[in-house]
């Protein structure tokens, strides 16, 4: 990383800095890595000598941690890209603090919609995040990764979208691009304090809250030597797992239990080499929750039929992931990292054996099951003070497999029930694939104002598709004034469909049965090709306030759009055959003493038209209207708002936001959208310090403090499963203690 950065990003990328102001902040650390890169002949020089001194010795660990840190983040440019910036100050004046999901911290974005399931749509595409801890890829799981990470590992969250430079491929909607604590001389992993690092360190937490929520969380972290770590785990459970499917207050049949941990170790070979393995695992079960009122469908021979609010549907989620990575700094010309990854997801959804058949004519035990391995390379080189060339492989050899073992009954050619008994159909896949990817990227200042990142990425996917492209990638960055900024770009992009969300359904197996699907049609999916093109300008009004705004064009050929076919929540892709999206991001922020505050609006569409792959799960008219009409995506959302005011006094923090969504798509071939809402939370956070307690901290949150009544889903649509309600307003009591 060096100061010749600073043009590649966008002023609204510090739109949620909200304790220092953006800019200083953001050049602090910039010159800080430029010199550390500049100077790393003499700093290796000042630490080697003096073997006898731990003081010394430390302190040559800590200044080699960081270099190398510096290093690492400037393998990953983002020129012409839009990056909004969160850093552990940012999570914290948010109303729930540092128990805030990373979802949720994501919606705090511009142009990030909120659906049901926790999912998130990044400027009109659904889920299509890219997830990068420390500069790796995490293969996502398959219940979509936003619930697999606790924000509490971040040091700070990058969410970058726009025009990508020809680093980033696959999944391209927006790079979350984590930067873990636990470096050395950070003393919680946030904050640089001068001191020596401790060997040992943490945090304990509990939170408590409505619907019956509880929650122990640690942390754990320090320096020894040449080692350093981080450990994290959270273990919670409550009564809204999933939101409910009514608007009443309390769900019925919604209790989870969910723990999640993280590991990272690190250790310095010398002051140019280190190794690091980090970990992650969760273990997440849900019950589903029931829709009272509903009659059944079906008829059963010999067996009592459950009421539907007292079914007893469950699903579990697990995932893990481990990566080794070696970073080198070969030379004051070339820094490199090589990572070796390993990921395991599985889904397994339960169905109530008596009531998912009598109310929908399947009855599902469902397993799915995937597993990536694989290695990523990046590296830069500075060719001249002004090219910098950044090159770098992917390569992913994946498992994947399905099993379905369904109860059904029988039924004719019009899917009338022939009879009570129902009959066992087993419906079992695997299979296995490979994707690849090289890149080749300059960075050229071109004159001390235009700063140009051009390249070329090429990818092939051999899984359940075999194709490959070339996408050539052009970025650029202008300073206008020293107050205004321009920047553009244009990428090419190839998406492979997850392996994960791949639909297998034998569309043969089930004729004649009341699990018999619309339409016998089961094209293969394909990947997603794609011409983005983005366009924004930031300019700082005064040294308080700055303003951005940001257009973007995309045009797609053979559209990924995934949905909710059936009762277990798991996602499957199908394409259209071609789409439009494209919309303008506007965005204020404000900074002035211990007051900041920031407002984003987004207004998007997102249409597509022909159905092209996953056709079984469409009905013959929706088939007929969408081959000849565009459609609105069922997540297509026009307006999407967000704001946030803070102000801290003394040792208080008084915080709020505002989520504001003009309603998704819903109705026949989503024709209709769902009505507006506005959600407000409030969060109260305290430090203390008493004598024989020492310090320890507090936060009050409410969430929906006017109690709204909303639907983000009301079950119809396409690929829209049961009605999904926001929540009641809910109050949070969280407290922590470092030692």
């Amino acid at each position: 990383m060096s100061a010749r950065w600073i043009p590649f990003v966008r002023l609204t990328q510090f739109q949620h800095s909200q304790y220092f102001p953006q800019l200083t902040r953001f050049t602090r650390h910039a010159l800080a890595a430029a010199a550390a890169s500049a100077f790393a002949v003499n700093v290796h020089a000042q630490t080697s000598g003096s073997p006898g001194d731990a003081n010394v010795a430390l302190s040559g660990t800590t200044v080699s941690a960081k270099r190398l840190d510096a290093a690492r983040n400037a393998l990953s440019p983002d020129t012409g890209s839009s990056v909004y910036n969160f850093d552990q100050t940012d999570i914290q004046t948010l109303p729930l603090g540092a128990n805030t999901p990373l979802n949720q911290v994501l919606l705090q974005a511009p142009g990030v919609v909120q659906d049901s399931y926790g999912q998130l749509h990044v400027r009109g595409d659904h889920a299509n995040l890219q997830y990068r801890i420390d500069g790796v890829i995490i293969p996502e799981s398959i219940s979509g990764f936003g619930q697999a990470i606790d924000a509490r590992i971040a040091s700070q969250i990058n969410l970058i979208t726009g025009a990508l430079p020809a680093q980033f491929g696959y999944r391209t909607a927006g790079i979350v691009d984590i930067h873990t604590k636990g470096s050395p001389g950070l003393a919680d992993g946030t904050a640089d304090t001068g001191e020596p690092p401790k060997a040992f360190g943490g945090e304990v937490g509990v939170v408590f809250g409505s619907h019956a929520d509880r929650e122990v969380n640690t942390q754990l972290y320090g320096t020894k030597g040449a080692l350093s770590y981080y450990f994290s785990a959270r273990v919670s459970a409550n009564d809204m797992g999933i939101e409910n499917p009514t608007g009443d207050r309390n769900a019925i049949h919604d209790h989870t239990n969910q723990t999640n941990a993280f590991g990272m170790m690190s250790y310095l070979l010398n002051p140019d080499n280190r190794v690091s393995f980090m970990f992650g695992t969760s273990n997440n079960r849900f019950q589903i929750p029931n829709l009272p009122g509903v009659a059944p469908q079906f008829t059963l021979d010999n067996g009592a039929i459950p009421d539907s609010s007292g079914l007893d549907a469950h699903q579990r989620e697990l995932t893990d992931f481990q990566v080794l990575s070696w970073q080198s700094h070969v030379s004051s010309k070339l820094d490199t990292q090589i990572s070796l990854f390993h990921r395991t997801s599985r889904v397994d959804y339960t169905p109530d054996p008596i009531g998912d058949l009598v109310y929908n004519g399947v009855a599902s035990n469902i397993t799915r099951r995937n597993e990536a391995y694989g290695v990523q390379a990046d590296s830069s080189y500075k060719l001249t003070d002004r090219h910098t060339l950044r090159f770098g492989l992917f390569v992913q050899q994946e498992h994947f497999s399905v099993d379905n073992t369904s109860n059904v009954f029988p039924a004719d050619d019009n899917g009338q029930q022939t009879s009570g008994t129902p009959l066992t159909i087993v419906d079992n896949a695997n299979d296995r694939g490979t994707t690849y990817g090289l890149y080749l990227q300059d960075e050229w200042k071109a004159t001390d104002r235009l700063t140009v990142n051009y390249g070329a990425r090429y990818d092939h996917v051999n899984t359940v598709t075999n194709e490959g492209q070339l996408s050539p990638r052009l970025g650029l960055t202008y300073d206008l004034t020293s107050r205004t900024r321009l920047h553009a770009g244009y990428s090419r992009y190839f998406t492979p469909p997850a392996t994960e969300k791949i639909d297998t359904t034998s569309v043969a197996k089930f004729l004649n049965t009341t699990n018999a699907l619309p339409s016998d049609a089961n094209t293969a999916v394909r990947a997603e090709r794609s011409d983005y093109f983005d366009l924004g300008v930031s300019h700082q009004l005064t040294s308080a306030i700055t303003v951005g705004l940001d257009a973007y064009y995309r045009r797609v050929n053979h559209l990924q759009d995934e949905g909710q076919f059936g009762n277990a929540l798991i996602y499957s892709t199908f394409n259209y055959e071609k789409g439009r999206i494209y919309g303008v991001e506007g965005t204020v922020n404000y900074r002035q003493g211990n007051v900041g505050a920031y407002l984003n609006v987004a207004v998007s569409r997102a249409m597509g038209q022909g159905i092209e792959t996953g056709q079984f799960n469409f009905g013959a008219d929706e088939l007929a209207y969408i081959a000849n009409h565009w459609v609105h995506l069922d997540h297509d959302q026009q307006v999407t708002g967000s704001a946030g005011v803070s102000y801290q006094w003394g040792r208080t923090l008084l915080s709020a936001d505002a989520l504001f969504g003009s309603g998704l798509r819903s109705g026949f071939v989503n024709s209709e959208h769902l009505p507006a809402y506005l959600q407000v939370n409030l969060g109260v956070g305290e430090k203390f310090n008493l004598p024989g307690v020492g310090r320890f901290d507090a936060k009050l949150s409410v969430l929906n403090v006017f109690d709204r009544v909303y639907e983000l889903r009301d079950g119809t649509g396409i690929g829209v499963g049961a009605p999904q309600f926001g929540p009641r307003r809910t109050f949070y009591l969280a407290m922590s203690k470092p030692f």
